[in-house]
């Protein structure tokens, strides 16, 4: 017992300090597990076979290919086409034939939230977000007041369902792997809808008013000239050499200004316009995204990375994209200088902001962070070459470009509908080689379809596969294991449900929701499913009830994370192009997580008779 709850609390620490991924973290400790004999070899593989991980593997695939008929772009731009609104100041008014900031933003989250219910919402969000942050940027609408919304949309709708998110997939595997029948398709919804209504009746009254109300980081740019640093050297045969910078028009440039020179490794500042330019001098000009244009066609100068900025100066705006760096990127930890994107991604980092704050040393030394917010100066093409990369959560060009729905759009939509059927009412329907038709047949069935029916190659969907998150997933199940071998569940379930004995079974089941709460907000959701689900077992059978409102209360707890942008990755995949701070977060999510914890207690109790 002792060396599992050893692991136990390394694999927290590792997680809540991202000392390594998730995926490592659960390897290795199953590897500790199986050599310390906690483990057997079957027992430690077993999560490889389980039904409930290929399932999220499948649904990658799936996802992917209706991501590529573009059929999600043309939804968000349908939901939000039409709409105007006035802004005064800093806050919104609404007018004839305009609508409020609350209606706006339900009118957004509507189509997220349907969508999250049936395919997995990280894509989704992925998705939507550029579109809607170009939206209010068109319309002079604040962004923040949109992209945490959209998160919180998004996971509302992931609770309604078995297929919603991972997190469900992972309980219902693990209900699998422990003898019991699984969870239904929609046997989540009985605590997830009445969830996800409580959350729009809080943004719409009172969130939206906690919200900041800020740009995002390309706004900024262009608002505040010291977002911007760009860094130019004047090379032995300049025409510059020897003139003053007020000869060389240097103080007149448009939307950008001198701030410093560097000679010979010493700094000159502040800038006279007497100064004259010598040979190797490096020029760092602050400014706007409109002011680079303008520099780089200044004869004399050269940037510092002049082939990746080698680019149409006169269409420059094109070329700019705005990434969001992911958690698994091989850029993270690294300067902006050795992370080498010019050989790696063909692009130059131009601008960075990290959780709305701006980061105001050389650009160059900036060591970058999942969720930090780039914006690249790239070739054409940047966007369709990483748009489904692993190294970014977000891939947005700067120009507003509507992406055409695809004719397979259809075709792809009556598939996911068909496997949603499915999984639905498969166990109405004969069955297959003694198995009842579920969401795993429904998924390679779908999948197979997709491929086939060529709206994705099979290179595509080997790319769209997160390897690192089904590894997470299989080892996590082992590690689960090890927790009811160990005794160790047993031990926590019990001095739980003594904890909260004078609530009797109500109690319990409110220890297992708000444990899984915290442990989500501390580390990840499919991590804090795995971990508590063992927990919850031995809770179930220590108090004698069923065990399945315990692991619709894990699923709940595990998916309902909205106080930190770290428990559901979604959260941090909107804290960059949103510009907001962990504070931001908590001032929003918390009164949300409250109520939704007591919405989520209630209903189970009240659904299953607690």
């Amino acid at each position: 017992m002792y060396i599992t709850l050893a692991i136990l609390v390394l694999i927290f620490l590792f997680l809540a300090f991202d000392v390594a991924g998730a995926d490592m973290v659960f390897g290795a400790a199953l590897i500790l597990l199986l050599f310390t004999g906690v483990l057997a070899p079957r027992e430690a593989l077993a999560g490889f076979s389980n039904k409930g991980m290929a399932t999220v593997g499948l649904l990658f695939i799936v996802s992917r290919a209706v991501e590529n008929t573009g059929i999600f772009q043309a939804i968000a731009h349908w939901f939000l086409s039409g709409e105007r609104a006035s802004r005064e100041g800093s806050s919104l008014t609404r007018e004839k034939g305009q609508a409020s900031l609350p209606v706006l933003m339900v009118k957004m989250m509507a189509p997220v939230t349907f969508l999250s219910a049936f395919l997995n919402n990280t894509p989704i969000v992925t998705i939507f977000a550029p579109t809607i942050k170009n939206w209010a940027t068109a319309k002079r609408l604040p962004v923040s007041k949109f992209l945490i919304p959209l998160s919180y949309a998004s996971i509302f709708g992931g609770i309604c369902t078995l297929i919603g998110t991972s997190t469900n997939l992972v309980v219902h595997g693990l209900m699998l792997q422990n003898g019991l029948e699984g969870l239904g398709f929609f046997e989540v919804a009985r605590a997830g809808l009445p969830i996800a209504v409580v959350g729009y009746l809080y943004l719409f009254f009172l969130g939206q008013r906690l919200l900041p109300n800020r740009q995002d980081v390309l706004s900024e740019l262009d608002e505040d000239p010291r977002e911007y640093f760009i860094e130019m050297i004047v090379p032995a045969e300049s025409p510059l050499i020897g003139k003053t910078i007020e000869q060389a028009q240097l103080r007149s440039l448009q939307g950008v200004y001198l701030t410093s020179i560097e000679r010979d490794g010493t700094y000159l500042a502040p800038i006279t316009p007497d100064r004259r330019l010598a040979p190797g001098d490096r020029l760092f000009f602050a400014g706007r995204t409109d002011g680079v244009s303008d520099l780089m066609t200044r004869r004399g100068l050269l940037p510092v990375d002049q082939e990746t900025l080698a680019v149409d100066t006169r269409a420059i705006r094109r070329h700019l994209v705005e990434v969001v760096v992911s958690s698994t990127s091989p850029v993270l930890g690294r300067s902006v200088r050795d992370a080498n994107f010019r050989s790696r991604y063909d692009a130059a980092v131009v601008a960075v902001s990290r959780k709305g704050e701006r980061v105001n040393t050389r650009l160059g030394d900036v060591t970058l962070h999942p969720g930090d917010t780039l914006v690249l100066l790239a070739r054409g093409g940047f966007v369709r070459r990483y748009r489904f990369s692993r190294d970014f959560f977000l891939v947005s060009p700067v120009e507003k470009i509507t992406p055409p729905a695809t004719r397979k759009g259809v075709f792809a939509l009556a598939t996911v509908t068909t496997m949603i059927l499915l999984s639905a009412f498969g166990g109405f329907l004969p069955e297959l080689g003694g198995n009842r038709i579920d969401m795993f047949y429904a998924a390679a069935g779908a999948a197979l379809v997709l491929v086939a029916g060529k709206v994705i190659s099979p290179e595509e969907a080997r790319e769209a596969i997160r390897w690192d998150v089904l590894i997470t997933i299989a080892a996590a199940f082992g590690v689960s294991q090890a927790l009811i071998n160990s005794g160790t569940a047993e031990m926590i379930s019990r001095g739980m449900v003594n904890l909260f004995a004078p609530f009797g079974t109500v109690g319990a089941v409110a220890a297992v929701y708000l444990m899984t709460c915290l442990f989500t907000e501390l580390i990840t959701n499919n991590a804090a499913a795995a971990l508590v689900v063992p927990i919850a077992f031995e809770a179930a059978r220590y108090t004698g009830i069923s065990p399945v409102p315990f692991m619709v209360a894990v699923a709940m707890g595990a998916s309902a994370s909205f106080a930190t942008p770290i428990g559901y990755q979604t959260n941090l995949i909107v804290q960059g192009p949103g510009s907001y701070r962990f504070l931001d977060f908590l001032r929003v999510g918390i009164p949300l997580s409250i109520l939704t914890a007591a919405t989520g207690i209630t209903a189970i109790v009240l659904w299953y008779g607690v």
